[in-house]
């Protein structure tokens, strides 16, 4: 299989870019077309069909010169807008086509070639496509679709995106492959059927066609056949029907960035991404391994301690397979002392405590990074969701303290005391599956962000801020990403459970558009306006009592004031009794949103109305899409919120257990790494807790090495013949 020429990582190697240098130096009045030309040439940087490859060495040779790397002469071109050539009038209308695509006559898709072909191509898109012509990327085809009615719409094609995270995981490839087969996968750019066309199900039979066109142009254009196709429909004015009708695949979700948003201001829509395998053994050409349907597995699989990390860390890709091994061993060591850091744990042999710094400290680009790293743990975690009738997906975020580590690039300001002095350190943001009987099934995103803190000079109010530059967003992020899992496991049911932080108008407009295949839970913080004549809370106050329930409520320790967490006062168990209403209640949109329509949702309210004196009173303001008809409803949504507690308790096992903000390197990435591993090893710590109270009859083989039993059964003894 022909691979992508890799031109800027061949030209930046330290012997081609002295070989570049003496091209300049002995031909001063060379251009840079010609030097590209000999750079082509000296290192056979050709197309499939013996082409040059001209554009893309220039491309590189410009992000060498911006680099310092090399000093290109000046180019002789000035700027200049480039116009589209159009016809002097609009495409006239197509008139008589039939209301069924079967009974149109003489559909044609027809190649884009002449000088007359583009003009029309052009004029369609440029009035008629939301998008417009646009300036396509890379290598192109454009076709225009063809009636005895007339002219119907057009498509074109061009490069794939660069980096698409739910595409990346459909594939299964790493960054090397992904460099080296990405020109096999082709993006429809465009697909227009003209807005004055009313034809069913003409959009699939199009699709059908040139699917079936475009593989013979493009190899005749460029010298290879393309393997998949790629799309991006936009869900807010498209339902993707005629893709799914046309056996596409949905396979997840853009962020909303685009190609050319190299800041990640995300100012694009989230589109649902599509893709069309154009030969069945694609896989197999690209050397990828070959999709296969998840398998549910049962929670306790695969977690003893002979294979439990060869399980949840065994093939990450880490860009070399001696690394992803490596990776194996280090959580093995890490989890049989998980509260030490590596070198305690790995007992000082040198030899693996240099192994776990030549994975850790891999440059900051490397491959080696969090979501590589969880990346097999998170496919075992699905197939454990797999095997559920209803997953709870449990968000939270946690501050991760390392002020202590001055010299460590690339911590934020997570916090501020009352001199004003800034704690280091990073805000961690996950989510985690459980089961409804409380057991964690794994972990499914991190992200570990440096907090930044709005620039000064940024005078925007806080409403005016798109969302998608907030923190906020991880929340957003985390449903969509349910949502999309969803689709891999329909006959499990998904929850979302989330906290106060995630009471933000976008969250449930954002479900309500892009994924309400899965269902929110969240516990209110803001008196929302209603439809009503009263805000929420009142609302909720006012409703029926529908039953009196009792609600456990544990001891908390007393804790004092630290960064941004407020003191905490000492707090005995007691079990709380409380009232139960609810209600359907319709939410306003804030005033900065007034086109947007109302959110209808459900408020369980439970409300502690006579605590014990000098007691704050519990009372809960549960906001959820799932439909609440009866009183068992709602104590099944108390339920299901109970259980956010357990991305808590994963917290503590992370910080105290596993000693996470012990963790001490050069830079914050590096430092992400060794959260990642230890993201893992505290779920499976957790699991290993609660499976012994919930499966008490679990043989202990199952968790503990034959010298753990022993140490345990002689502990045990001891204890029994001291009482």
């Amino acid at each position: 299989m022909e691979k992508q020429n890799q031109i800027k990582r061949t030209i930046s190697q330290s012997e081609a870019l002295e070989d570049i240098s003496n091209m300049l130096n002995t031909n001063k009045n060379i251009t840079r077309t010609e030097l590209a030309d000999k750079v082509c040439e000296r290192y056979s940087f050709t197309d499939p069909l013996g082409v040059k490859q001209r554009a893309g060495c220039l491309k590189a040779l410009r992000e060498l010169d911006k680099a310092g790397k090399i000093k290109l002469p000046a180019s002789p071109q000035k700027a200049f807008t480039r116009s589209p050539r159009r016809l002097a009038e609009a495409v006239p209308a197509a008139h008589g086509v039939p209301s069924e695509a079967g009974e149109a006559g003489q559909l044609s898709i027809q190649l884009v070639e002449t000088e007359e072909q583009m003009r029309i191509w052009n004029e369609l898109m440029i009035r008629e496509h939301p998008k417009g012509a646009a300036l396509l990327v890379g290598r192109q085809i454009r076709y225009l679709v063809g009636s005895e009615y007339g002219w119907l719409g057009g498509f074109s094609f061009s490069s794939a995106a660069l980096q698409l995270e739910d595409r990346e995981q459909w594939m299964g490839w790493d960054k090397e492959t992904k460099d080296a087969c990405l020109h096999y996968v082709v993006n429809m750019s465009r697909f227009l059927i003209r807005s004055n066309v009313s034809c069913r199900n003409l959009a699939t039979k199009l699709l059908s066609m040139v699917t079936g066109k475009l593989p013979g142009d493009f190899e005749k254009r460029y010298g290879y056949r393309p393997l998949v196709l790629e799309s991006f429909v936009d869900k807010s004015s498209h339902a993707g029907t005629c893709y799914r009708a046309g056996n596409w695949k949905c396979i997840g979700q853009t962020k909303g960035r685009g190609r050319q948003d190299r800041y990640s201001k995300n100012q694009e829509t989230v589109k649902d991404i599509y893709v069309y395998p154009l030969e069945k053994d694609f896989r197999l050409k690209m050397g990828l391994p070959e999709e296969k349907e998840i398998e549910a597995i049962e929670i306790s699989s695969g977690i003893d301690i002979e294979r439990w990390a060869e399980n949840e860390f065994g093939g990450a890709p880490l860009g070399d397979i001696r690394l992803s091994r490596r990776l194996i061993e280090i959580a093995e060591g890490k989890a049989e002392k998980p509260g030490r850091n590596y070198s305690e744990a790995a007992g000082g042999q040198r030899s693996k405590i240099k192994a776990y710094y030549r994975l850790i400290d891999k440059a900051d680009d490397s491959a080696v990074t969090m979501d590589n790293i969880l990346l097999p743990h998170r496919q075992r975690t699905v197939q454990r969701m797999k095997g559920q009738k209803t997953v709870l997906c449990i968000q939270d975020g946690s501050d991760l303290n390392y002020n202590n580590l001055d010299k460590c690039e690339g911590l934020g300001v997570i916090g501020t005391n009352q001199t004003k002095a800034q704690s280091r350190g990073l805000h961690l943001h996950s989510m985690i599956a459980v089961t409804t009987e409380g057991l964690p099934l794994g972990v499914l995103r991190a992200q570990c962000s440096a907090p930044e803190g709005k620039d000064k000079e940024d005078t925007r109010k806080t409403w005016a801020i798109p969302i998608e530059e907030k923190e906020t967003f991880y929340w957003i992020e985390g449903v969509r990403d349910s949502g999309n899992l969803q689709k891999l496991m329909p006959e499990t049911s998904i929850i979302n459970v989330m906290d106060r932080e995630a009471d933000f108008f976008e969250m449930f407009d954002d479900h309500r558009r892009n994924s309400k295949n899965v269902e929110l839970i969240v516990r209110a913080k803001h008196d929302r306006s209603t439809t009503g004549e009263q805000k929420l809370f009142e609302t909720a106050r006012q409703s029926q009592v529908e039953s009196k329930i009792n609600i456990a409520v544990p001891r908390q320790s007393a804790r004092a004031k630290k960064s941004k967490q407020k003191a905490k006062a000492k707090r005995p168990a007691r079990t709380a009794e409380a009232s139960l209403r609810f209600k359907q209640v319709e939410l306003k949109a804030p005033s900065y949103y007034k086109d947007k329509a109302p959110i209808k949702a459900w408020v369980v309210h439970v409300w502690e109305e006579n605590p014990p004196l000098d007691t704050e009173g519990l009372q809960w303001f549960l906001l959820t899409t799932i439909e609440v008809k009866s009183v068992e409803d709602a104590l099944e949504i108390v339920k299901d919120y109970r259980l956010r507690w357990r991305i808590e308790d994963w917290h503590r096992v992370l910080k105290s257990g596993c000693g996470v903000e012990k963790a001490a390197h050069e830079t914050a990435q590096r430092i992400r790494r060794a959260i990642a591993i230890n993201l893992v090893i505290a779920w499976r710590i957790m699991l290993m807790t609660l499976m012994g109270r919930e499966v008490p009859d679990l043989p202990a083989e199952v968790l503990f090495s034959d010298m753990e039993i022993e140490v345990l059964k002689a502990y045990a003894g001891k204890k029994t013949q001291s009482t």
